[in-house]
């Protein structure tokens, strides 16, 4: 679980990022069909086929997961990786909504069952 602090001191805004210690996935959401603003905007692929399109977008920790995510997530289908951050624990995946939610129930079980983790229901907008 992410926490961010906001301290103003002297005009100066500093952020902390604290991460709580676990295996979980706390998000796992799939945009299906989403508005090719939202492409640009994130600087994702913008020569995507919008109708049968989607992207995946997890939240994990420990952040270095996101890496495993992702080498699962390519090993599942015809995927892009949009995103990949081993310091936030953040993965993005684009390509055709199957696929999408194939790799995510993919990562989700995969993390599930040989890795312990706690993880949340997929979602999809």
């Amino acid at each position: 679980m992410d926490l961010q602090n906001m301290i103003e001191h002297e005009g100066k805004m500093r952020i902390i990022q604290e991460t709580v210690p676990g295996k979980q996935i706390t998000l796992a959401h799939i945009i299906a069909g989403p508005d090719n603003i939202i492409y640009k905007k994130l600087g994702l692929n913008p020569n995507i086929d919008y109708g049968k399109a989607a992207i995946g977008i997890m939240t994990m920790t420990p952040s270095e997961t996101a890496i495993i995510a992702a080498d699962i997530a390519t090993k599942t289908g015809n995927l892009d990786l949009g995103f990949v951050d081993r310091f936030s624990g953040t993965l993005i995946i684009t390509g055709g909504i199957s696929e999408v939610e194939s790799a995510v129930k993919s990562i989700i079980d995969y993390c599930k069952e040989f890795l312990g983790f706690t993880t949340c229901e997929m979602t999809r907008t």
